[in-house]
C-alpha cells in the first residue's frame, strides 16, 4: 500500500472508531431507555447504522493489518511495477493514465486502479512500448504503453 493510501485509510479507520461509533452507541441506548424497541425507529436506524459501522471498521483493521507499505518516491526501472504511473493509449487512440496502487486505496489517488484489476494485472511488468490485452467485465481492451512515473518522475531509457 502507498503510504498516502495508509494514511488516509488509518485516518477514516480512527475517525469511525473514536468518534463516529461512539455516537452512535449513544444513541442507541438513549433510544433503548425510551421503552418499545421493536417500533422505535431511532433504535432500529441506530442498530443498522452500528453493524455497517463494525463492518467498514472489520475491513479498514484488515487492510491495514500487516501492511507493507511502498513509497513511490523510492521506485524506478523500465517496468510498470505497483505504486507506478503507467500511461497508455486505447484502440480508440484515447490517452489514459493508471496509477496502480493497493486494495481499498483507490479512491485518495486521481486515477488510482487496484493491483487487482484486470487492467492492472496486465499491465504489471510490461516495458514502454508494450502492447497489452486486458480482460475486463465490459470486454477485451488493448493497450499501448506510453509513458511510465514514478511519483511523478518520468522514466528515461
Amino acid at each position: 500500500m502507498t503510504r498516502h493510501g495508509f494514511q488516509e485509510l488509518a485516518k477514516e479507520h480512527d475517525e469511525l472508531l473514536l468518534v463516529e461509533r461512539p455516537k452512535v452507541v449513544q444513541g442507541i441506548a438513549i433510544a433503548a431507555a425510551e421503552g418499545d424497541r421493536s417500533e422505535n425507529a431511532e433504535y432500529i436506524y441506530g442498530k443498522k447504522r452500528l453493524r455497517e459501522l463494525d463492518k467498514r471498521l472489520r475491513y479498514l483493521g484488515g487492510l491495514l493489518k500487516d501492511v507493507q507499505l511502498v513509497d513511490p518516491s523510492n521506485l524506478s526501472g523500465d517496468r510498470v511495477s505497483f505504486g507506478s504511473t503507467v500511461q497508455v493509449v486505447d484502440e480508440d487512440g484515447a490517452e489514459k493514465s493508471y496509477t496502480i496502487v493497493g486494495e481499498g486505496e483507490t479512491e485518495f489517488h486521481a486515477d488510482g486502479i487496484s493491483y487487482k484489476s484486470p487492467v492492472a494485472r496486465a499491465l504489471l511488468g510490461r516495458r514502454v512500448g508494450d502492447l497489452v490485452v486486458a480482460q475486463r467485465p465490459a470486454g477485451e481492451i488493448e493497450l499501448e504503453i506510453i509513458g511510465l512515473l514514478f511519483a511523478g518522475r518520468p522514466w528515461r531509457a
